[in-house]
């Protein structure tokens, strides 16, 4: 979807289409050179994704006001709108790899669409176009100890690297058979964190096992990034969790 906005309809074909889908907006100018070279890029890649982002091309001269509330003060310079809102820009003619990187990172890709379903083939045809993904990998992986696939749980988490939610779970995974600690996972599946956080971080204290130490370390630092930041419990679990390993 490719169109000419102007200073009139500007906040109907741009703001607020792009509530529905990602815009990005040309500004540029006849007399502009880098304009004339960046303007079939960008049609062209738009184009390429098959109605997934529209391309607004705005005429600066023609369009002062639209022009002037966004600042333009070089041409060409495009802006990403999405929700209303502008997401992403750059100025300048790019060559078109940099057009698609841009593009790219506006418009789901195949492995988000399928993410987003959720379901485990679509957890494992994301995985395959897109390894490393924690937000597929570790959906899947809980499904998969969920009907006793350890094994081949800790086997998609392995594949994960740097994602506190996917070593969390491997650890879990690894520790949940040992008595001392399955109530402590039993009150987080039933929302009793604090409760549980404090077995496992007391489990910390009395083991001398450096590498089941460890495993009770990422359990506790997985729950706690699923928490946030700014949970109440997360900040002072966080205090405990260092308290008890220096």
């Amino acid at each position: 979807m490719i169109f000419d906005a102007t200073d009139a309809t500007f906040e109907s074909d741009v703001v607020e289409r792009s509530r529905e889908l990602p815009v990005v907006v040309d500004f540029w100018a006849a007399w502009c050179g880098p304009c004339r070279a960046l303007t079939p890029v960008l049609e062209q890649s738009v184009g390429a994704r098959d109605g997934l982002v529209a391309l607004a091309k705005v005429d600066t001269d023609a369009n002062p006001r639209v022009s002037t509330e966004f600042g333009i003060q070089s041409i060409p310079s495009v802006k990403a709108f999405r929700d209303g809102e502008v997401v992403a820009e750059f100025m300048g003619a790019q060559p078109a790899a940099a057009v698609e990187r841009f593009l790219d990172a506006l418009v789901p890709s195949e492995a988000d669409a399928l993410v987003e379903v959720g379901g485990e083939p679509e957890l494992r045809r994301a995985l395959e176009l897109e390894p490393g993904r924690a937000d597929a990998a570790v959906p899947l992986a809980r499904m998969l100890a969920a009907r006793g696939e350890r094994e081949a749980a800790l086997e998609v988490l392995a594949g994960v690297p740097g994602s506190f939610a996917a070593d969390g779970l491997a650890a879990r995974l690894r520790l949940e058979d040992e008595q001392e600690l399955r109530a402590a996972f039993a009150s987080l599946d039933a929302g009793a964190v604090q409760d549980g956080l404090d077995t496992l971080i007391g489990a910390i204290g009395s083991t001398q096992d450096s590498d089941r130490r460890d495993d009770l370390r990422r359990s506790v630092v997985g729950v706690l990034d699923e928490l946030g930041v700014e949970h109440p419990v997360a900040r002072d679990s966080r205090r405990r969790l260092a308290s008890a390993l220096y």
